[in-house]
């Protein structure tokens, strides 16, 4: 992998740091996180597997119709995330911020699947 800037190689250290300890199993797949400048994206992933079980993005249609702010549409993706993991049977994962700092938009997804019935 190329790395580009000090920044992306830093998220890339945290980011192994982490998936040296979190895996996603059946029972408590992980929920991992991806922010690019413009959208938000999220899945839960069974590692054994290596199958992705539910994901939901900003992308998605019906999502970007109103102007809000990201970390608003942040918590749309957390609701919405939510939702389609208790449908597929989901209640519990393991949360992976993918190297992201845990604050602002990352932040608000989380609180907001918990609010919506994940437990993490």
């Amino acid at each position: 992998m190329a790395i580009k800037s000090r920044t992306e190689f830093r998220r890339f250290r945290i980011k192994k740091r982490i998936r040296k300890i979190v895996c996603g199993t059946p029972d408590r797949p992980r929920m991992t996180v991806f922010r690019s400048n413009k959208a938000i994206y999220v899945q839960v992933i069974d590692d054994l597997a290596g199958k992705t079980l539910v994901a939901a993005s900003s992308m998605e249609k019906g999502m970007n119709d109103q102007k809000i702010t990201k970390t608003e549409m942040a918590k749309k993706v957390g609701k919405q995330i939510a939702e389609k993991s208790l449908q597929a049977g989901i209640e519990k994962v393991v949360f992976d911020r993918n190297g992201y700092l845990y604050h602002g938009r990352i932040k608000s997804l989380a609180d907001a699947a918990r609010e919506g019935g994940l437990k993490f």
